[in-house]
């Protein structure tokens, strides 16, 4: 039995990055062996294990073939009798096809030359076994997202460019887009996992929403950059520079979703896009099956960021209103992260990265004045006039909008 430390903890070691997660493979050795060690078997697909000590996943040596479509598409070979070499030809990168054994860590198995591609910032396939698995392509546009200043190979972007038009990506089942997707939006630079999908194709039949966004043009007064796709690059990279979570993230992509479906002989204008943006990102979230907190966050998003952009020119009713329809004040928790979605897509403009977005605080202060109204006292006081059901609620409604109004009197728009 022979044991390695393999993909990103070697590469992310040679480029001086942190590391987090160790992988090992295991040559040599059969499930019953590593039973026998102590190791708790967690893989589905093929034989993974974790160490009884620290709780890391030692993998044995595998060869892969295709035998059908999609993910799921293989006959797993993990005899013992599997080489290092052989394992590392069936890894998606040669970055992550660097082996280092830990009884000579100065020693590196680099059979595909991954250090010369990791010194010229190079994605490149490892062999053509790369084609065999449509999630790769995913995979690959996420490091580039990872590692800015990275390029993608020719030949492995015309690689990925075949597997798409032989329609290996229509067959990704919708989990695996998500997680794939997800952790891009999560990356340095999320616009360059989208550049790379684009280019290939796969953006097309993966997210055809969102790839009819470019060339799509706006209003330059609003949008000196024009572009409807590039605003929206510009938009997610700032969700990255402000450090904000998935859920801001995934709203920030699904913001402009309707300007894609205007009729053309209105452009440059986007009349009625939230509620159209709104409804596409529905199609979305059920499609690849977005967990619910992403939906609901992005949902508000879609429908209300434009009002928000606006709120600093609203009196106290409408601003009572905006907040129920973005269900702030029975959800407040979520308010600023909506928020943040919506600095990111006003700051996601050109010549506008630097800019302020006052709306963000103002809001946050009315939301505050409105939470103070005391509902209880307002109920009891009109249960003992006989008063009940929406009654009640408009009497709540209309303390919060006194609230509110009190708040700006205190806090004039500067």
């Amino acid at each position: 039995m022979q044991i390695y430390m393999v993909g990103g903890a070697v590469r992310d070691a040679l480029l001086g990055r942190p590391v987090n997660d160790h992988d090992w493979v295991v040559v040599g050795a059969t499930p019953e062996q590593m039973l026998a060690g102590g190791y708790l078997p967690v893989g589905r697909d093929f034989p993974v294990f974790l160490h009884p000590g620290t709780r890391e996943e030692y993998a044995l040596a595998r060869t892969e073939r295709k035998s059908g479509r999609g993910y799921r598409g293989f006959v797993v070979d993990n005899s013992p009798a599997v080489t290092l070499e052989e394992d590392l030809s069936r890894r998606d990168l040669t970055i992550n096809a660097i082996a280092r054994s830990p009884d000579a860590p100065d020693t590196l198995v680099d059979p595909y030359g991954g250090q010369q591609d990791l010194q010229a910032r190079v994605l490149r396939h490892v062999t053509e076994a790369f084609r065999e698995d449509p999630v790769r392509i995913l995979r690959l546009a996420r490091f580039a997202a990872r590692f800015t200043d990275f390029t993608v190979a020719p030949e492995t972007m015309a690689l990925m460019r075949q597997m798409v038009a032989e329609g290996e990506v229509d067959h990704l089942v919708p989990e695996r887009v998500w997680q794939e997707l997800a952790r891009g939006l999560m990356e340095a630079k999320p616009s360059r996992m989208f550049e790379v999908l684009r280019d290939c194709g796969a953006l097309q039949v993966l997210l055809p929403e969102v790839a009819r966004l470019w060339g799509v043009p706006q209003r330059a007064e609003h949008h000196p950059e024009v572009d409807t796709g590039v605003h929206l690059m510009m938009v997610l990279d700032m969700a990255a520079r402000l450090d904000a979570p998935l859920t801001v993230r995934f709203a920030c992509l699904a913001h402009d979703l309707g300007k894609g479906t205007t009729p053309a002989d209105v452009l440059p204008r986007h009349i009625d896009h939230e509620r159209r943006s709104a409804e596409l990102l529905q199609d979305v979230a059920e499609r690849l099956r977005v967990p619910v907190d992403c939906r609901e966050i992005a949902d508000v998003v879609a429908r209300e960021h434009g009002n928000i952009h606006r709120s600093g020119e609203l009196a106290a009713a409408p601003l009572v209103r905006l907040l129920e329809r973005c269900d702030a004040l029975r959800k407040p928790g979520r308010m600023p992260e909506i928020l943040l979605a919506c600095e990111c897509d006003a700051r996601g403009r050109l010549g506008m990265e630097e800019n302020a977005y006052p709306q963000r605080p103002r809001l946050l202060g009315v939301l505050a004045a409105a939470q103070s109204v005391v509902t209880r006292e307002i109920a009891a006081k009109a249960a003992a006039k006989g008063l009940s059901g929406p009654q009640v609620g408009d009497l709540i409604h209309q303390a919060r909008v006194e609230a509110v109004a009190q708040w700006l009197s205190a806090h004039p728009a500067r």
